[in-house]
């Protein structure tokens, strides 16, 4: 169940940071950045001291949308 969570999540986290940053991506990209992102804006949050694995939905896809633009923005960087 968390494998199809996170695609779920994934896919609406990477949806919403593409249209955020103006990224016309496929819908295979836009998961993958939603899940990579998840994974980014995760970690970003635990050095800031809070626990996502203790967080609800709604947080878990802010955090999630938040790692993606994060990804966005650095590929556009590079």
């Amino acid at each position: 169940m968390g494998f199809l969570y996170s695609i779920l999540i994934g896919g609406i986290a990477g949806y919403i940071a593409s249209r955020l940053m103006d990224s016309h991506n496929s819908a295979l990209v836009n998961i993958i950045l939603g899940i990579v992102g998840g994974f980014v804006g995760g970690f970003v949050a635990r050095k800031l001291g809070n626990d996502p694995d203790n967080d609800g939905l709604f947080m878990n896809l802010l955090i999630a949308v938040g790692g993606a633009v994060l990804l966005i923005f650095v590929g556009r960087l590079l």
